[in-house]
C-alpha cells in the first residue's frame, strides 16, 4: 500500500517496477483525494518468478520509486499471518463472534493470546484453546500490569490488538507501541448519551436509530481514525433489552468486519481518516 502527493505517472511507474522484473500483477486499486491533492494505491502482485529477491524489495522499491515521489509504503507479503492479541473484560459477545470466525477458517490470522482484567471469560478461551492471560487491574498496580502486558504481547510477536469490550483505557505507551494497529468498538450514542446506561438514556429519549463504530484507538478516546459502522432501525415498540441486544449484534458484527479489513491489508491511515480498499 502506498500514498503520495498526486502527479502524472505514479501508476505507470508502480506497475512497471512490477512487470519489468517479472511480476503477476493480481490487484490493484487506486483512489485520489482531490481535496489534499494525495494519491492512494493498494497493490498485489505473484512473486514465482520476480526478479528481485523477497528480502531485497523494499530497498529496491524505496530507491527506484519511493524517494523520487516523497512515497509512503508498506509491504506485506501473504504468507506471513498477522497475529491477533484480544483484549476482555466480562462481556463475551464480541469475543465468541471472533473466536467462531477464526474457527470456522474465515480469518487468516494467529491468535496467540487473549488477554483479560477479569476471570470472567477464561472458560470460553480454553474453549477454543487459546492462552488466557490474566492482569488485574487497580489504581495503584495499573502502570505495572500494562508493562506486563506488553512484555508478554511483545514476546509473542503480536502484530495487532482487538479491544472486544475490553473496559479499561489503553495508556498511552502501549498506543505508541501499535501506532494504528489497535482496533476498538463500541455504541455510537456518543457524546450524546454517556455513562454507564446509555442504552437506558436512548430509550428514554426516543431514539430511532443505535450503531456501532470500530475504530483504531490513538491518544483521542474514541475519536481514531474509523474503520467500520453500522446501523439499526429502533421503533416504539422496543424495550431497553431490545436496544441491548440490537445494540450487541451491531457491535459484534462492525467490529468483526473491522479486524477482517485489518487482517486482509485493506486499510490505509491518512491524517484521521481511513481509506478502505476493495
Amino acid at each position: 500500500m502506498i500514498y503520495c502527493p498526486d502527479c502524472p505517472g505514479i501508476l505507470a511507474q508502480v506497475t512497471n517496477f512490477i512487470t519489468v522484473n517479472k511480476g503477476n500483477i493480481i490487484y490493484l486499486d487506486q483512489y485520489v483525494d482531490h481535496v489534499d491533492n494525495i494519491f492512494f494505491m493498494r497493490i498485489e502482485w505473484a512473486l514465482e518468478e520476480f526478479l528481485i529477491p523477497r528480502g531485497k524489495i523494499q530497498d529496491y522499491f524505496g530507491t527506484l520509486i519511493a524517494k523520487r515521489y516523497d512515497m509512503k509504503f508498506r509491504l506485506y507479503f501473504s504468507d506471513v499471518k498477522p497475529r491477533m492479541a484480544i483484549f476482555v473484560s466480562k462481556m463475551s459477545h464480541c469475543l465468541y463472534d471472533m473466536l467462531a470466525r477464526y474457527n470456522a477458517g474465515e480469518w487468516d490470522v494467529e491468535i496467540p493470546l487473549i488477554i483479560s482484567n477479569h476471570p470472567d471469560l477464561q472458560e470460553v478461551a480454553h474453549r477454543f484453546g487459546i492462552p488466557f492471560h490474566l492482569f488485574e487491574i487497580t489504581k495503584e498496580n495499573k502502570v505495572a500490569q500494562e508493562e506486563a502486558e506488553m512484555e508478554l504481547l511483545s514476546r509473542e510477536s503480536v502484530s495487532f490488538i482487538v479491544l472486544a469490550r475490553y473496559m479499561q483505557i489503553i495508556s498511552e505507551e502501549m498506543i505508541a507501541a501499535y501506532p494504528n494497529h489497535i482496533i476498538n468498538i463500541h455504541h455510537s450514542f456518543l457524546p450524546a448519551f454517556v455513562g454507564a446506561k446509555p442504552y437506558h438514556a436512548a430509550y428514554e429519549r426516543g431514539v430511532k436509530i443505535i450503531g456501532a463504530t470500530s475504530h483504531y484507538v490513538t491518544r483521542d478516546l474514541d475519536a481514531g481514525p474509523i474503520i467500520e459502522q453500522d446501523v439499526a432501525r429502533i421503533t416504539h415498540k422496543d424495550t431497553v433489552q431490545d436496544l441491548i441486544a440490537k445494540g450487541k449484534d451491531l457491535e459484534k458484527i462492525v467490529l468483526s468486519r473491522a479486524v477482517k479489513k485489518h487482517i486482509d491489508r485493506k486499510i490505509l491511515v491518512f491524517k484521521n481518516k481511513t481509506v478502505i480498499f476493495s
